[in-house]
């Protein structure tokens, strides 16, 4: 009788450990991702499922060598910025183009592959820039609705400004993605 109960306790003591233990994980995860957490959890329908993919893209990010701009790169690529936005106003559509290829530069640059689709692209700069990721998906989209044009001049707008969203982090967020390497 007591060997039962010894039993029953210890499997209750492993059961409520293993609880805490994935909700911490999933509180981690959470204030990781923050709006992107909650959107792989809407998706995938599975909070396991989602925080496992979550977990998947922080080992992935860890084994990327993301740096830095460098002053004069940093420099550069806002003057850069500041053409494609002048250009907005008379070709909105190349502008958006031109946007979304900075972005990409900048992503390389700063270590991050950009050979992948655009999913993988933004599931790896997610795991830096989780408040931001949402803008680059709303920004591509209207970058691909402009190559069929199906695109106004609006929601080219607001493409430009989606994209300068994540073109902002990229630029001025330096020193955090090396602090968040390893994190889960």
């Amino acid at each position: 009788m007591v060997w039962v109960i010894v039993a029953i306790l210890v499997i209750a003591v492993a059961v409520l450990a293993f609880l805490v233990f994935r909700r911490r994980r999933s509180e981690r995860l959470h204030q990781r991702f923050g709006p992107e957490y909650d959107r792989v959890v809407d998706e995938r329908g599975d909070r396991g499922e989602a925080e496992a993919e979550l977990q998947q893209r922080a080992k992935r990010r860890s084994s990327f060598e993301v740096r830095p701009l460098s002053d004069q790169a940093r420099d550069a690529y806002a003057q850069r910025w500041e053409i494609a936005q002048r250009h907005f106003v008379d070709q909105p559509a190349a502008a958006i183009s031109e946007a979304d290829e900075l972005v990409m530069e900048v992503m390389a640059e700063r270590g991050y592959p950009v050979e992948n689709d655009f999913e993988q692209r933004a599931a790896d700069v997610s795991v830096d820039h989780p408040e931001v990721v949402e803008h680059y998906r709303a920004a591509h989209a209207t970058s691909q609705g402009a190559t069929r044009g199906d695109a106004s001049t609006e929601d080219l707008r607001q493409a430009m400004v989606h994209f300068r969203a994540l073109f902002a982090e990229l630029l001025d967020s330096g020193q955090r993605e090396t602090s968040h390497v390893g994190r889960t």
